[in-house]
């Protein structure tokens, strides 16, 4: 069955599905308070500061929206579905929050790195390809996930990235629709970036 779904669907829309229904279960770790990946020793570094005020200013705004059409909209059928589809989109944008602040950047005792944003990006930098990692507040422009001809990947959080972490070697990575890269320099945002610096240059 998983092949006749792979030959169906394209690998954009495979890791689409899997990462609103990874996002979906984080709602669960959400209310329990538990996070993903996480194990003993390790320093969990969180990244959402940046983007809470906006995610909760877009979820007033589809509340507000769902109100307003369910007031204007008289005819019942045509209610239903956008009733439908407006509870869907504040149903994501909670899961996509709830997926940031459960699946935290982590740093283990060995000195690796795991670099995340929700369900959408994933990359362990192991600890013999750092060389260097410094706090460096920057405000790059672009998507989430943006790279240079240079082998400069950013993973920008509210317009900002607050971590430059050099590689000694590249490192592979895979973009959220699937395509892959390399990186030499990776910048990322971390609300702690000095906590998340410490632990990296002092590994157990």
């Amino acid at each position: 069955m998983r092949k006749g779904v792979r030959r169906v669907l394209p690998v954009q829309v495979r890791r689409l599905v899997r990462h609103e229904l990874r996002a979906t279960a984080s709602l669960g770790r959400w209310a329990l308070r538990r996070t993903h990946g996480v194990r003993r020793g390790d320093l969990a570094a969180g990244y959402t500061g940046p983007q809470t005020a906006m995610m909760y200013g877009m979820l007033f705004v589809s509340v507000v929206e769902t109100v307003a059409l369910a007031l204007l909209i008289p005819w019942p059928a045509v209610h239903r579905v956008l009733l439908v589809l407006d509870v869907y989109g504040i149903l994501i944008v909670l899961a996509m929050h709830a997926a940031c602040v459960t699946r935290p950047h982590v740093v283990r005792p060995d000195g690796s790195l795991r670099i995340r944003y929700g369900a959408l990006f994933d990359l362990t930098v192991p600890p013999d390809a750092v060389a260097s990692v410094r706090v460096d507040r920057r405000y790059p422009e672009g998507r989430l996930v943006t790279v240079s001809g240079d082998g400069v990947l950013d993973l920008i959080v509210g317009s900002q990235t607050t971590v430059t972490l050099e590689l000694n070697r590249p490192v592979a990575f895979v973009r959220p629709l699937g395509a892959r890269g390399e990186a030499r320099t990776v910048r990322f945002h971390a609300d702690d970036p000095r906590a998340l610096v410490a632990a990296l240059r002092q590994p157990v």
